[in-house]
């Protein structure tokens, strides 16, 4: 019985590994054609969610899909505003905003990492504080199908989905998918419900200060959630209600 040498067997699993990922790749962007009629029923990142919260005892969980003309224009412009200023004109990624962010977060790392090797015994040493560079359409390609571990492969996988979800969806889809679906606190999921949850009032209904109060949240939505009342909360919503009249929304 031949047995086949170690070369045409690393060949056959190399080839293997192809076809699969091209067939992951197949799968991905069938999902996102579909979506161009159908809502996605949820995202990668909620079902994580709605795991971690089950397994911690929490049963809340608020989310309502509504169309994209019952989502207020002040709402869109205020998201667009603090999270992605030229998302109606870029193709997907700012590769200049990447660029920055990259340089910053390695000046973090560096000076983190000064500061370890400069502590005491014992003490508590303050991690870096990284930022992203990401678009509105890069966020929502990582939220819909990709996990939360930072790595090149997941983020050159988001890459291909962010340019898959360009060229599939006009802009308008994309950010009606992206506002009912980002998260907005512990288990408050779109904006239908984070305008009832924080305002007790429709999506529909939210003016601009209220708008902008959502939209600063957007990073770290569990965090402000329980700090509603940070100065710098109100800072920054007073910054992005200035810049609204300038935002283009698609």
């Amino acid at each position: 019985m031949k047995t086949r040498s170690p070369l045409r067997q690393a060949g056959s699993v190399t080839l293997w590994l192809v076809l699969a990922f091209l067939s992951l790749q197949f799968f991905f962007v069938g999902r996102i054609a579909v979506m161009a009629v159908l809502d996605p029923q949820s995202t990668s990142f909620q079902r994580s969610e709605a795991w971690r919260l089950a397994t911690t005892g929490s049963l809340r969980w608020r989310q309502q899909w509504v169309p994209y003309h019952q989502i207020s224009d002040s709402l869109k412009r205020a998201v667009i505003a603090s999270e992605d200023g030229d998302f109606t004109n870029h193709g997907g990624v700012e590769w200049g905003a990447i660029e920055q962010a990259w340089q910053k977060n390695s000046r973090a790392e560096e000076q983190a990492a000064r500061r370890a090797a400069q502590a005491r015994p014992g003490q508590t040493v303050r991690s870096a504080k990284l930022v992203g560079g990401s678009t509105i359409t890069q966020q929502l390609a990582k939220n819909l199908l990709l996990s939360g571990e930072r790595t090149l492969l997941r983020k050159g996988q988001e890459l291909v989905l962010t340019l898959a979800l360009e060229a599939f969806l006009p802009k308008s889809r994309i950010l009606e998918i992206y506002l009912n679906s980002v998260e907005w606190g512990e288990g408050v999921f779109g904006a239908e419900a984070a305008a009832r949850h924080y305002f007790r009032k429709s999506a529909a209904q939210l003016n601009h200060w209220e708008a902008a109060r959502l939209a600063v949240m957007l990073p770290r939505p569990r965090f402000f959630e329980k700090t509603p009342n940070s100065p710098y909360l109100s800072s920054r919503a007073g910054t992005i209600v200035a810049r609204m009249g300038d935002s283009q929304v698609p």
